[in-house]
């Protein structure tokens, strides 16, 4: 069983996380200013890349808090979880790999 460190409760077993999505991703400052093909760009368009991807997680089946993680694609290793407005303390460059 894969086993993610919520930085709240400590290490839990994935069935009681939900994946959120990317992480910092940049928000339009005028949404309203929008077409729709821009809309539609910045909500289902997103990086995918292969290797560390930083991700938002929530706690779903425990304390409810969301948090990011930045977890390897190739391996689906979680490298570092850290609180939900924090910076991670290792790059999202794939040549970062530890």
């Amino acid at each position: 069983m894969l086993l993610i460190a919520c930085p709240y409760c400590g290490n839990r077993p994935e069935t009681e996380f939900r994946c959120g999505g990317q992480a910092h991703v940049a928000r339009p400052a005028d949404p309203a200013a929008l077409d729709d093909a821009a809309w539609a760009e910045h909500l289902f368009v997103r990086a995918n890349p292969r290797g560390i991807h930083a991700e938002r997680w929530n706690h779903a089946h425990g304390c409810g808090r969301w948090f990011n993680a930045l977890r390897d694609t190739v391996s689906d290793r979680f490298l570092e979880t850290y609180p939900a407005g924090a910076a991670p303390s290792r790059s999202t460059d794939t040549e970062a790999r530890a």
